[in-house]
C-alpha cells in the first residue's frame, strides 16, 4: 500500500511542490477514484430509508419474535436487493486509506524524494548523534531527522553521513503548511502543535453535524445514534491527533471537509426525496411506537434483571443435572403438564425448569414440591446459559435450535435435546425451514407429524433422530375438561369467530361482511379476536363494540381469561388458526373455514413429498367458504349444525385416526424421558468407569 500511496503522493508533490498541498490534492484524488463506491452508498442508503416503513411494520406485525422479525427483514432486503453491510464500506475504505497514508507521510524520503536506502540509513543513524531522545524503534523517525536537517543545526555532520544530494533535496521538502509543521506531533512537541488535534475534532464533528441534516441514512436516526455518533467520531479524532503525525491529521481534515462537499453534490445527482416517502415513514414509526410505549425497559439495578441474575449463577451452582425443561413464557406450561406430572409423580428425578416468564405458575407449583427447581432467566441470558448447558436431557418446545441466537451447548456435545410440538397441525408448513433438524428426539402428536419428519430427512439428507409417538397432553387435558363441563340451561345456539393473526387474516378481511351475513339469524355470535388484534388495534376493537352495543346477539370478547366460550360454542368461524384443531378435536363440533391467503412458514414446504393435515382436513371436520363468498356463510353454518352429529361421529373418528394415545400421551411422553434420563447416566457411568 505505501508503495502504490507513495508514488501517487510523488506524482501530487511533484505538481504542488509543497506536501501539505499534495496531501490535499491526495485526497481530493482517493476521493474521484472512489466516486463509484460512494455513488452505490449512496443508492443502498436511499434503499433503506425507502424500506424503513416496511421494516417498522414488520417489527408491529411480529412484534416480540425476533426470530420472524431477523427472517422477514432478510426476504426483504434479498427483494429489495439491500445489502445491510454497504454502511460499513466508507470506513473501512477510511481505516484502508488512512492505514496507506501513514505509512507514506512517516516516512516521505522514502516516497516522495526517493532517496537512497543508504542514505536513508545513514541520515537516521547520525540523527541518533546529535538529537537528544530519539528512538531508533519509533515509526515517527523520519520525520524527526528532517526537522533536524531542515534547522540546519547540523548540516555538516548529515552531508558527511549521506550525500550532499540527498540533504540538499530534504532541505527543499515544504514541510510546513499554513504556518503548521507537518511532522508535529502533538504529545511530542507540544505548544502550538496542540491546535492539531482540536482541528481534527472540530472537522469531525462539521462532518457529523452535516451528515446528520443532510445524509439520507444518518438524517432518519434517532437522536441518540446522531449525537452517540458524532461524540465517538470527535473523541477519536481528537485522540488520535495527539498521537499522529500532523501530516496525517491534515489529510483526516481535508477527507472530512471534502465529504460534505461530496455528500452535498450526491444529492443533487441522486436526490432522495424523491425516492422516500416520508409521510408514509412517519405514519408507520408512530405505529411502531404506540406498541413501545408499553414495553418495560429494564435497568441493570431493576429487582428482575438481579432475580435473573441470582438464578442463572444458582443454575450454575448445582452439579449433575439430568433434566432440564426451557419455557418461553407460562402459556407454554399447558404442553408439559401431563409429561411433568407423571414424572413427579412416578420418579424423584430433581425437574429443573428454566422459564422466561417471572410470573410462571411453576414458581407456585415449587413451593409445593421441592423436587421441582425453577430457575427465572430473561431471553439475553438465556442465550449464554445454553452454550454453557451442562445436563443429561433437555426439553424444550422452542424450535430452530441452532438456527437463531439458541444453540446446543458448547459445553457438553452428548446432551439429549427433545423437541415437544406445541400444535397439532403441519409442522412442515406453519414451522421454518430446518427448524427441527438439530434436536435428537421429537414427541409427535400423529402420524402426519411422523411422515413429515421422516419425509423432511430423506429430502434434506439430513441424520435421523429418534421420533416417538407421543399425541398430545394438552388435548387430553382439554377433553378431560369439556366432559365435565355442563352446558347453561338457557344456553343459546352459539357461534364463535376465532381468527388468526396472520396476514389478511379475518379481522383485516372481511369480518364486518361476516358478521352482517350472520345477524338477525336467532344466533349468539361471539368474536373472540386474537390476543395480538386486542394489543395492537384497539381502536378496531373499540369500533366494533360499539357498532354492536345494541346487538345482544353479537358479542365482541376481548377477556381471554376463560375457555368456557370456545368449548360451550356450537360451531366455531376460523381461517388458519390452530385454534380450530383444538376446538374440533376437543368437541367434536364442525368448524367453518373462511379461505383466507394461508400462512406459510416454510416457503420449501412443498418439496416434502405429503400434503400438510392443514389444507386437506379443513373438507373433513366442517367446510370452506371463499371471502369473496359470504353469501355462502348462513347456508353452510345451518347446515354444519343440522348435521352436528354426524361431525361428532365423524370428527372423533379422525381424532383417534392422526393423534396417538389419547388419553394417556402425557404418559407416554414421560416414560420416554425417563428413559433417555437413566440411559444417559449409564453412559456418563461407563464412560468414566473405562476412563478410571
Amino acid at each position: 500500500m505505501g508503495q502504490i500511496f507513495g508514488t501517487v503522493m510523488k506524482w501530487c508533490y511533484d505538481i504542488t511542490k509543497n506536501y501539505g498541498l499534495a496531501i490535499i490534492l491526495f485526497t481530493v484524488f482517493s476521493k474521484i477514484v472512489l466516486l463509484p463506491v460512494s455513488v452505490w452508498v449512496q443508492k443502498n442508503s436511499i434503499k433503506m430509508v425507502r424500506i424503513q416503513p416496511e421494516i417498522n411494520r414488520i417489527k408491529v406485525r411480529h412484534y416480540g419474535d425476533n426470530d420472524a422479525i431477523a427472517e422477514e427483514q432478510q426476504k426483504l432486503f434479498k427483494r429489495e436487493k439491500y445489502n445491510p453491510l454497504a454502511s460499513i464500506v466508507p470506513l473501512i475504505i477510511q481505516i484502508v486509506l488512512l492505514m496507506g497514508v501513514v505509512e507514506v507521510i512517516y516516512h516521505p524520503m522514502e516516497y516522495i524524494l526517493k532517496l537512497p536506502k543508504d542514505d536513508i540509513a545513514a541520515l537516521k543513524s547520525a540523527s541518533l548523534d546529535y538529537v537528544d531522545g530519539l528512538d531508533p524503534e519509533s515509526g515517527s523517525l523520519e520525520l524527526a531527522v528532517i526537522q533536524d536537517i531542515q534547522s540546519n543545526e547540523h548540516t555538516d555532520a548529515y552531508i558527511a553521513a549521506a550525500s550532499e544530494e540527498s540533504v540538499r533535496a530534504v532541505n527543499s521538502l515544504g514541510m510546513t503548511f499554513l504556518g503548521m509543521n507537518l511532522g508535529w506531533i502533538a504529545s511530542v512537541t507540544g505548544g502550538i502543535a496542540w491546535i492539531v488535534p482540536l482541528l481534527a475534532g472540530l472537522s469531525s464533528w462539521l462532518l457529523a453535524w452535516a451528515q446528520n441534516r443532510i445524509n439520507v441514512l444518518q438524517s432518519e436516526q434517532s437522536n441518540w445514534n446522531k449525537y452517540g455518533m458524532m461524540a465517538f467520531s470527535v473523541g477519536i479524532s481528537v485522540y488520535l491527533g495527539i498521537f499522529v503525525a500532523a501530516g496525517v491529521v491534515l489529510y483526516w481534515i481535508a477527507s472530512n471537509l471534502l465529504a460534505i462537499v461530496q455528500q452535498v453534490l450526491l444529492n443533487m445527482a441522486i436526490d432522495p426525496r424523491k425516492y422516500v416517502d416520508h409521510e408514509d415513514l412517519e405514519a408507520s414509526r408512530k405505529e411502531l411506537a404506540e406498541l413501545e410505549k408499553g414495553k418495560e425497559k429494564r435497568k441493570w439495578n431493576d429487582p428482575l434483571v438481579k432475580r435473573a441474575r441470582a438464578d442463572y449463577k444458582r443454575f450454575f451452582s448445582i452439579g449433575n443435572k439430568h433434566l432440564v425443561f426451557y419455557s418461553e413464557s407460562n402459556g407454554f406450561f399447558k404442553y408439559y403438564r401431563g409429561t411433568i406430572d407423571f414424572i413427579l409423580k412416578y420418579t424423584n428425578i430433581p425437574l429443573h425448569y428454566i422459564t422466561s416468564d417471572p410470573n410462571d405458575q411453576i414458581f407456585e407449583m415449587a413451593k409445593e414440591n421441592d423436587q421441582i427447581k425453577p430457575y427465572y432467566i430473561d431471553m439475553t441470558s438465556l442465550i449464554t446459559l445454553m452454550m454453557k448447558m451442562d445436563a443429561d436431557v433437555v426439553v424444550m418446545t422452542m424450535p430452530d435450535l441452532e438456527n437463531y441466537q439458541i444453540k446446543r451447548s458448547y459445553v457438553r456435545k452428548d446432551i439429549k435435546y427433545i423437541y415437544i410440538p406445541h400444535c397439532m397441525d403441519s409442522l412442515n408448513m406453519t414451522m421454518r425451514k430446518g427448524s427441527m433438524d438439530h434436536f435428537d428426539a421429537v414427541l409427535v402428536t400423529g402420524k402426519h407429524h411422523r411422515e413429515e419428519v421422516e419425509k423432511v430427512e430423506i429430502a434434506y439428507d439430513l441424520p435421523r433422530k429418534e421420533i416417538i409417538d407421543t399425541g398430545y397432553p394438552l388435548l387430553d387435558d382439554m377433553r378431560a375438561d369439556y366432559a365435565g363441563m355442563t352446558l347453561p340451561k338457557d344456553h343459546q345456539t352459539t357461534i364463535l369467530i376465532a381468527p388468526s393473526w396472520q396476514k389478511d387474516n379475518i379481522v383485516d378481511s372481511c369480518l364486518d361482511e361476516l358478521l352482517d351475513q350472520l345477524k338477525g339469524h336467532s344466533y349468539k355470535v361471539v368474536v373472540r379476536p386474537h390476543p395480538q388484534h386486542v394489543r395492537h388495534m384497539p381502536e378496531r376493537m373499540n369500533q366494533l363494540k360499539e357498532r354492536f352495543k345494541d346487538d345482544s346477539n353479537i358479542e365482541i370478547q376481548t377477556d381471554f381469561s376463560s375457555n368456557s366460550t370456545v368449548f360451550e360454542a356450537d360451531l366455531m368461524i376460523t381461517d388458519w388458526s390452530g385454534i380450530a384443531y383444538e376446538y374440533a378435536y376437543t368437541t367434536c363440533k364442525p368448524v367453518l373455514f373462511i379461505d383466507t391467503p394461508m400462512k406459510v412458514m416454510n416457503p420449501e414446504y412443498q418439496k416434502i413429498d405429503t400434503v400438510p393435515i392443514n389444507i386437506w382436513m379443513r373438507e373433513v371436520i366442517g367446510a370452506v367458504v371463499r371471502p369473496d363468498h359470504m353469501e355462502e356463510v348462513p347456508g353452510q353454518v345451518q347446515y354444519l349444525l343440522d348435521h352436528s352429529e354426524e361431525y361428532r361421529a365423524k370428527i372423533d373418528e379422525f381424532v383417534h385416526e392422526y393423534v396417538y394415545n389419547l388419553g394417556s400421551s402425557g404418559e407416554v411422553g414421560a416414560r420416554y424421558i425417563i428413559d433417555q434420563v437413566f440411559s444417559q447416566v449409564e453412559k456418563r457411568w461407563e464412560s468414566h468407569s473405562e476412563a478410571g
